[in-house]
């Protein structure tokens, strides 16, 4: 019962919220909404530390065909309990609940509370049902789950067009990686006949080489489990957002700053690195897949880092932030150190929540200011906000004292980046370089942010800083917590995620090839390799002080120096303008093409003409069987009764 309480809690306050909110008020729908979550987050933090490995099956959910005959579908709903889920658990509901909470100060001047708490939960439980999967067809009902919940959060401002927009390219770019996901789904049941994790993954290496011996897929040699690991990490690309479908993300802010930190955080685009990392057995014997997966997440971290670099909308430094740190996870996960994919994904959920919900209370201060150009000088009006963000960005950059203590990313962000010099996968010194640069920009733009928001002189509108005040309580209360997890969440999970203690925790939620030690090894690198990180922390934070703090022109002069540059980066490396050009403007010639060649027309004569002949037609026949008259109706149903048990005799003596 404790998993259906987790799971559908989130629910029940989702459709209580948005079905009833106008009868019981907003602030019941919220304090509703918060309390189920809240009520979830500490049933999760119960499930995590009882440590519990089991099945729960929920109830028989599509069947086709006989069971256990070849080419028969068997789909349970059922909850798949083991360290996997319950991390994800702990991360989703956690962080869901603080954000829930936040929300209450955040939004309260907005006139529909209700509905937007009622998005919430519901983002929570689609991302619940998507972790708890056992099978590939229920995973990918939280995964749409969680496409259609961020559509209408991203939008949720519908008056504001830029929110529109936000929401439809989110929601048509998650589209290609989930056709991806589908066409995976489809691929697995065609070679497994099952989409049940456990039976897929038992029967994996077995089938490869039955498969394989044959000929290969089609005949031509090529292996399946390798194009269907291609086709699952296609869908992992769109939802986090990683190189060539990472367009949506960014825009994405133009949804409310708590929707920001949920989706960066803690759902949306952790939930590609959770399937790579679900699908280790089948990922650990498609090597090509896994080079692919780290030349990606490689370079999707140094990528976004170089955009995080120009940017002056707070939020969109934060953003691309995300863009860059699930480059870090994946390129992990493709090295074969899945568990230091997941122990960074739990880390980054505390200072990355922290670091939006801070922004957030920045630009409520700032009377919804986000550009950071008219910032400066905020730590005197609001200290508290200053130095819980001070916390989340040391978290980020990976500050510590090495050899004595270190917050949440210098343990998880270093192993990743040990991991993959120690890994043989083909990839590994090109993600290592890259993590290790990509550590200094982290670094350099995390810095220029605090600095330019809370230190130097007040720039912009004068009114706006003289009228900056702290957040309220409720707001804070979230940051306080975060805090303490962008703290000790490294120190405290350090052990059991990837040292001594990491092969009795995880268990056979993750698998690794005869040859994969990779984390084993991960320890024993060079003491240059361990450095290497905190070096690059070390010099993004003195290129920080220097630009932005002792020489302040020296950005201005570079800009002027080299304008090509700047353009480049200012425009994200031209990938919006890139498919604008191929996809956009082609799509809406084909459209207003045919709509000029008098498709329209025809469409709309159609429609016309159903609408004013057949439509009448039909509704006045159906008006006549409306009568009113009790006995008639009565006696259709008995006539369709004995009709209905006629055929079913008569087909039994057939």
């Amino acid at each position: 019962m404790i998993y259906q309480l987790i799971v559908f809690g989130p629910l029940v306050g989702a459709l209580v919220a948005g079905l009833f909110t106008r009868s019981i008020g907003d602030r019941a729908a919220q304090v509703l909404t918060t309390s189920l979550v809240a009520m979830a987050a500490l049933l999760s933090w119960w499930v995590f530390l009882q440590a519990p490995t089991e099945t729960v099956e929920i109830a028989r959910w599509i069947q086709s065909g006989p069971d256990q005959t070849e080419g028969s579908l068997l789909v349970n709903w059922s909850f798949k309990i083991d360290a996997l889920t319950r991390t994800m658990l702990i991360v989703v509901t956690s962080v869901s609940a603080l954000v829930h909470l936040y929300s209450f100060g955040y939004m309260d001047e907005d006139p529909h509370k209700g509905r937007f708490f009622a998005y919430l939960s519901l983002f929570t439980f689609a991302m619940l049902m998507l972790v708890t999967a056992d099978n590939f067809l229920q995973m990918f009902f939280g995964w749409e789950g969680v496409g259609l919940a961020s559509y209408l959060l991203i939008g949720f401002w519908w008056k504001k067009p830029t929110a529109n927009a936000a929401a439809i390219k989110a929601f048509v770019v998650n589209r290609v990686g989930d056709f991806g996901y589908a066409l995976g789904i489809v691929a697995i049941f065609l070679m497994f006949d099952t989409l049940d994790f456990a039976e897929v993954f038992e029967q994996a290496k077995a089938k490869q080489a039955a498969t394989m011996e044959a000929g290969g897929l089609f005949g031509l040699g090529v292996d399946p489990i390798t194009v269907i690991c291609f086709l699952l990490f296609i869908g992992a690309m769109g939802k986090s957002a990683q190189l060539f479908l990472h367009t949506w993300l960014p825009d994405a802010m133009e949804g409310p700053t708590p929707v920001s930190a949920l989706i960066h955080a803690a759902t949306m685009v952790t939930a590609g690195v959770f399937l790579v990392c679900r699908c280790s057995p089948l990922f650990e014997l498609a090597p090509s897949a896994l080079h692919f997966v780290t030349i990606i997440g490689a370079t999707t971290a140094l990528f976004a880092a170089t955009i995080g670099l120009v940017q002056h909308d707070i939020k969109r430094v934060i953003a691309y932030s995300t863009c860059s740190q699930l480059g870090y996870m994946f390129f992990a996960a493709g090295v074969g150190a899945y568990e230091a994919a997941m122990f960074h994904l739990l880390t980054h959920a505390f200072f990355k929540a922290l670091l939006f919900l801070g922004a957030g209370s920045v630009i409520h201060a700032m009377h919804h200011e986000q550009d950071m150009r008219n910032y400066g000088g905020l730590l005197k009006k609001i200290p508290l906000t200053g130095w819980t963000m001070f916390i989340g960005t040391l978290a980020i950059t990976g500050a510590a004292i090495p050899g004595v203590f270190g917050l949440a990313g210098y343990y998880s962000k270093d192993m990743i980046i040990e991991a993959a010099f120690a890994s043989h996968n083909g990839a590994h010194m090109y993600a290592f370089w890259i993590g290790v640069i990509a550590a200094v920009l982290t670094s350099f733009y995390s810095w220029r942010l605090w600095f330019k928001t809370f230190l130097g002189k007040p720039r912009g509108d004068m009114a706006t800083h003289s009228h900056a005040h702290e957040s309220p309580l409720v707001m804070m209360i979230p940051l306080y917590v975060l805090s303490i997890g962008a703290v000790l969440a490294g120190v405290v999970f350090y052990d059991q995620f990837v040292h001594e203690g990491a092969k009795a925790f995880w268990g056979e939620a993750i698998v690794h090839g005869d040859k994969n030690h990779v984390l084993h090894d991960a320890h024993g690198v060079p003491k240059w390799v361990k450095l290497a990180p905190f070096a690059a922390m070390l010099l993004g934070l003195a290129g920080a002080v220097l630009f932005y703090i002792l020489a302040p022109g020296i950005p201005n002069a570079l800009a002027r120096r080299h304008p090509g540059l700047l353009a480049f980066l200012e425009n994200k490396w031209y990938f919006d303008e890139l498919y604008n050009f191929i996809f956009v403007r082609p799509a809406r010639w084909i459209g207003r093409t045919l709509w000029r060649r008098g498709d329209g027309a025809m469409i709309d004569g159609a429609i016309n003409g159903v609408a004013m002949g057949a439509a009448p037609a039909v509704s006045a026949a159906v008006r006549k069987a409306q009568s009113g008259f009790i006995f008639r109706y009565a006696s259709v149903m008995i006539f369709g009764i004995v009709a209905l048990v006629t055929w079913i005799v008569l087909g039994g003596l057939g």
